[in-house]
């Protein structure tokens, strides 16, 4: 059995983001490397079914029905910025910038920052559950049928 065409590029294209990301956390080298690859492990944990991405001419993006988070990386922190953020509960109060909009929320950690990690990949979960519920959504209201026309009256 062969694959059709759109998996073979879809998984063609998962593998191609992963080595990206292994080639990203390599070349920096550093404590961003370090906590990319950290974070990168607890997604995984948290999501195993996630997609790894590469947009916008070098971003890692986790993606499950939809973008969890991007992983930025600069010189003095590693930004992970949560699409939907502003709609998660976030009890352990890990957003800690990008805090003022209205979508997204990051998390920025600086070198020899530490990261609640049970409360990072409950905020993963939370962010696929709303991804999912969200399509969910969106499937639903396409699906609904129009009504009727009467047609042409004699």
């Amino acid at each position: 059995m062969t694959k059709s065409a759109t998996g073979s590029d879809a998984a063609t294209a998962d593998a191609s983001a992963a080595r990206l990301i292994d080639a990203k956390i390599k070349e920096l080298g550093d404590w961003r490397g370090e906590t990319l690859a950290r974070v990168r492990a607890l997604v995984k944990d948290a999501c195993p079914d996630v997609v790894e991405t590469w947009k916008w001419r070098g971003v890692p993006v986790w993606e499950h029905a939809g973008i969890i988070f991007t992983g930025e990386t600069y010189k003095a922190v590693v930004k992970m910025t949560f699409a939907k953020g502003a709609s998660l509960k976030d009890p352990a109060r890990l957003f800690n910038s990008s805090l003022d909009g209205n979508t997204r929320r990051a998390i920025d950690l600086r070198e020899g920052d530490e990261i609640d990690e049970e409360a990072f990949k409950a905020l993963v979960r939370a962010a696929v559950a709303l991804n999912v519920a969200t399509r969910a959504t969106a499937r639903s209201a396409g699906s609904r049928s129009r009504p009727k026309s009467a047609g042409p009256s004699s």
